[in-house]
């Protein structure tokens, strides 16, 4: 039995919430906080009928360190999950070493202003010195990594479906399936629709960056940068169909290429349709992606925080969405000497999801593994002090939950490949 501290009241969030609630075995108690405590409250009214678990709520700036320390301290949980925004990751693991307290989070951090000058320089440096220039990466998490080990503590990060579940698979297909693994694909096909005539399936400031970022992959141990949106390829997804897909960077590459080293190239595509990419460069061309404050009669506003406003609340999408989701990973690579090729992956559709939890499949397919990779922290199946990524444990007991909670997996042991 556990208590279980929750930053954050968004979509994946309550979707995690509901996950915890159903799995009241290992999570007894959870606190629920956010910047707005009625978002807490509201999440917290909808199950206090249908679970075991206690839910408590409260009202807390996640950027505060002082004011999460004395929650933390106060509340005393087992671990805390940070479902924020990227941007808080720091400021919630200085609270977490301050506390004595493990913990967790889905995404790895990503500076709120791009043009800090302090952070700038730091960032300038890390482009000339690694290759690739995407505002976030792990470099800044990997840091904390003797604090944690010297506090006694665990930071598990990343834990959600991409990056998080597809690292658990590299490490399952690395014990399971091969000697030698020589590339490894990562495939992201929302097959969804909305009927919207654009809208973004996770928060739209963290979406719009990544995907209008300069693409990088991994090649052997070095980084390749290409134009955003510059590579393209059509592939036919179980349960989805034929679609388009382009290469991004993407986090759990940089700690794959660190923890497999021998893996000759790893890359990430994500699919998109036309209608979305068509409405994203237009946005970008007019100024509306900029993360630099402007002045606007009077006031400062962040275009891409005022265009955050104007977009569909990706918790309101839910009810609106249909189809599947495919996500998964191809590893080629060699067993016993022979050429082995599988691709291990999950559909999740959107309608079975809104029925389960209330919410659309890609909040799903990440609030549910936000949840397991709670529990394997606080039952100590994933805990050993430091900071880690996913495929740094043992992934059996993090695969059979998938299957358990929500999300099975499949392998197919003759896929397609990639070009």
């Amino acid at each position: 039995m556990s208590r279980l501290l929750i930053i954050g009241a968004g979509g994946v969030a309550s979707v995690a919430i509901h996950k915890c609630c159903q799995n009241s075995e290992v999570f007894d108690e959870i606190m629920i906080a956010s910047r707005t405590k009625s978002k807490c409250d509201k999440i917290a009214d909808e199950l206090k009928d249908k679970t075991k678990t206690k839910i408590t709520t409260a009202r807390i700036d996640a950027m505060d360190v002082t004011s999460v320390v004395v929650l933390i301290k106060d509340y005393k949980p087992d671990a805390l999950l940070n479902l924020a925004l990227p941007y808080e990751d720091l400021a919630l693991m200085d609270a977490c070493l301050e506390a004595g307290v493990d913990y967790i989070d889905t995404a790895n951090y990503e500076p709120e202003d791009t043009d800090e000058p302090k952070w700038r320089a730091q960032y300038e440096k890390r482009c000339k010195d690694l290759g690739f220039s995407a505002y976030f990466d792990y470099s800044y998490q990997w840091a904390y990594e003797d604090k944690f080990k010297n506090a006694g503590l665990t930071a598990l990060l990343g834990t959600g479906f991409d990056p998080g579940v597809t690292s658990v698979f590299a490490a399952y297909a690395k014990k399971h399936y091969f000697d030698t693994i020589d590339t490894i694909d990562i495939l992201d096909c929302n097959g969804g629709d909305n009927g919207l005539p654009f809208a973004t399936n996770f928060n739209p400031e963290v979406n719009l960056r990544e995907v209008s970022a300069p693409g990088s992959y991994m090649e052997n141990g070095k980084w390749v940068e290409i134009p955003a949106m510059s590579i393209k390829r059509e592939y036919n997804f179980d349960g989805v169909g034929m679609k388009d897909m382009y290469l991004l960077h993407h986090e759990e590459i940089e700690a794959l290429g660190r923890n497999m080293p021998e893996v000759k190239r790893i890359r990430f595509f994500m699919t998109f349709g036309q209608s979305y990419l068509d409405h994203m460069r237009c946005l970008e061309d007019v100024g509306m992606l900029k993360t630099t404050p402007v002045e606007f009669e009077g006031h400062e506003i962040v275009p891409i925080k005022f265009l955050k406003t104007l977009l569909p609340d990706p918790a309101s999408l839910g009810p609106l969405t249909k189809g599947k989701t495919n996500i998964g990973c191809i590893f080629t690579g060699k067993k016993d000497g022979k050429e082995r090729h599988i691709y291990i992956y999950n559909m999740c559709d959107h309608e079975e999801c809104y029925k389960e939890v209330g919410s659309q499949a890609v909040a799903y397919t990440t609030g549910v593994p936000a949840m397991i990779g709670a529990m394997m922290v606080v039952t100590g199946k994933w805990k050993k002090p430091g900071v880690f990524t996913t495929d740094e444990f043992d992934p059996d007991p993090y695969m059979d939950a998938l299957n358990k909670w929500g999300l099975p997996w499949k392998v197919d042991e003759n896929p397609v490949l990639v070009p």
